[in-house]
């Protein structure tokens, strides 16, 4: 079947014009042309323009995108395994960046008094203070931004990585006890909704259990948190929240 340079434009989500540059670059060329001139794609052209739509998203720069598609020695199924290899490594950085970012967040990170290698040792390449002036504008009349916001003040580096790891193992744990398929409302999760809460009132602010079922509903209701949560294990935003609001029902 043949398509037209506009239907195929539509389908693949780029302009006319960027069609007719890769055709004026050999990265792409339609492989007819009607009596009048005008462009006509066929399937195998589709399939091409696929693989140049994923390299060029993995930021391959167009030269060697070419180099690549036209390799002899390459198959589509090299292709894919190549694109799924690529896509790895930049979603597992992307899942580091946004752990890393939400960590920061909820760490409440203003006025952390590191040094730049220190926080980069602590936080990775995140600025620990990117979300300060939201963070003060939605909370900053609270005392428990306050008090988190002292405290914050005081830890050196290694008050920082112990926290870190203690979040982090409280995290494997969570995961696993999903994983195991008991019930959000089961001792075994509320145990690790209670530690959470202690994990907040150790390090930041003192939380109530209505402050935590208000974190709770911000897991779900702010894409970031969930996205951070969801990162870590599928399901985790919505189990944590149901475990935490059943903890906080039973202790009351």
């Amino acid at each position: 079947m043949a398509y037209a340079v506009g239907q195929v434009a539509k389908v693949a989500g780029v302009t006319v014009r960027t069609l007719h540059h890769y055709d004026e670059i050999g990265l792409l060329s339609p492989s007819g042309r009607t009596s009048a001139g005008y462009r006509r794609y066929d399937d195998a052209d589709l399939q091409r323009l696929q693989l140049v739509l994923y390299y060029r998203e993995l930021g391959f720069p167009l030269e060697e995108i070419t180099a690549i598609i036209d390799d002899p020695a390459a198959d589509p199924a090299a292709h894919l395994r190549r694109q799924h290899e690529l896509l790895t490594v930049r979603l597992k950085r992307l899942q580091e960046m946004v752990t890393a970012i939400e960590f920061a967040m909820e760490a409440s990170k203003m006025n952390i008094q590191l040094t730049p290698e220190e926080r980069f040792e602590v936080f990775g390449d995140v600025d620990p203070e990117e979300h300060q002036a939201e963070a003060e504008r939605r909370w900053g009349d609270t005392d428990a931004y306050r008090e988190s916001n002292r405290r914050a003040a005081s830890y050196t580096k290694d008050d920082w990585l112990r926290h870190k790891a203690e979040n982090e193992d409280w995290g494997r744990r969570i995961v696993a006890v999903l994983a195991s398929g008991v019930p959000a409302d089961s001792p075994e999760a509320m145990e690790l909704a209670e530690e959470h809460r202690q994990l907040i009132s150790r390090w930041f602010y003192e939380c109530s259990y209505e402050m935590q079922t208000g974190l709770a509903d911000m897991y779900l209701a702010d894409e970031r948190f969930t996205a951070y949560y969801e990162n870590i294990a599928p399901g985790l935003a919505a189990y944590l929240h149901e475990a935490i609001h059943a903890n906080a029902i039973s202790r009351a």
